[in-house]
């Protein structure tokens, strides 16, 4: 894509970025270079603001249930386009730009998702906190890319306000949207058919997918929907031990990736005093059903530890795997069995 105005700025600050970042950071990318142009349905709960930028024609604000699709493109960097290979993995979402978001309704999106999904039906993956709507739009886009997704892939977007400072004010936010998380998922599984719905988490995200799929259970516990995965879950523990018995007769399976090294989740255990599901090291031993996959040994893509799902080679394959061939851990390759329910991730060659 051309560069308008708008977008001067934010171009001339990346091109400082990266050739700040090639140097502080000389490492090769592990992301994968595919996008130039992607478009992904949505649902949001979030308010349309009216502003003729696509990125923003969300908001922050609490609103009803909407739907829509979202175009992301790269920026067109030019001659300095050989600065992105170099830059290191974290930076590349800085190089897409949500270039066209298009309001349909709901029955529609679900009608084009019928016709692309194939027969094992739609992943429905929802965002954590710190997401505003563009920011959700580019990581949609690259976590779409890296698991291998296109055609199944729904984006669900809660009202998050965008904001570092508003943690707490995500949580309500995230909580007020579980009864239309949970009617989601009902309506999903009641149009693709049992087990032809998989839903991910991410983070803050994969409480509500947590939270939500108890509704879920209790108001119809004969559902049954595909494989359930939680990426760097922001979960008490102890909290998801007691729900799990709810959930797990719902889902085909249930599979938690973990590491070490996660900062936003270790500054999460410190502020709730409990440890949270993400974290590796946790004696998971009592999950009944549950596959965890511990990441520790994979480098780290970038200084939170948190956006493994989104650059790590190795995470997206192995989400390939799981979600579109449907093995389960014992199966998958590149996985190494350290206990009954945990498996080591080892890197790939590129990683």
């Amino acid at each position: 894509m051309k560069l308008d105005p708008l977008t001067v700025p934010r171009f001339t600050g990346i091109i400082v970025f990266l050739i700040v970042s090639t140097w502080a950071f000389p490492m090769s990318s592990t992301a994968q270079a595919e996008i130039q142009s992607l478009e992904f349905p949505y649902f949001t709960l979030r308010n349309r603001t009216g502003s003729p930028e696509p990125g923003d024609a969300y908001g922050g604000e609490r609103s009803d249930l909407k739907a829509g699709l979202c175009r992301v493109e790269e920026l067109d960097l030019g001659v300095l386009a050989p600065l992105a290979d170099l830059a290191p993995n974290f930076l590349l979402e800085e190089l897409l730009r949500v270039q066209d978001v298009q309001e349909l309704d709901i029955a529609t999106v679900l009608e084009g998702l019928a016709a692309s999904a194939g027969e094992r039906g739609p992943a429905l993956y929802v965002h954590g906190y710190y997401i505003g709507f563009e920011k959700g739009c580019r990581r949609a886009a690259l976590f779409q890319q890296n698991a291998d997704l296109s055609g199944r892939f729904l984006w669900f977007s809660w009202p998050s306000d965008g904001a570092a400072a508003y943690y707490t004010h995500d949580e309500a936010d995230l909580y007020w949207s579980l009864p239309d998380l949970a009617d989601t998922i009902i309506k999903l599984e009641q149009r693709f058919g049992s087990k032809n719905v998989d839903v991910i988490g991410h983070s803050l995200g994969a409480r509500g997918v947590i939270l939500a799929l108890a509704e879920v259970a209790n108001r119809d516990p004969d559902i049954r929907l595909g494989h359930v995965v939680l990426l760097a879950p922001d979960v008490d523990f102890g909290i998801f031990e007691r729900i799990l018995p709810r959930i797990a007769p719902i889902a085909e399976s249930i599979t938690i990736y973990a590491t070490t090294g996660d900062r936003p989740l270790a500054l999460s255990a410190q502020l709730h005093g409990y440890p949270r599901l993400g974290e590796a090291g946790n004696d998971v031993s009592g999950l009944t059903g549950v596959e965890v996959i511990d990441l520790s040994d994979l480098p780290s893509e970038g200084p939170t530890g948190h956006l493994y799902h989104i650059y790590s080679r190795a995470v997206g394959e192995d989400l390939r795997r799981l979600l579109n061939a449907g093995e389960r851990a014992d199966g998958r390759q590149g996985l190494v069995v350290q206990s009954e329910n945990v498996w080591r991730l080892r890197p790939t060659a590129r990683e």
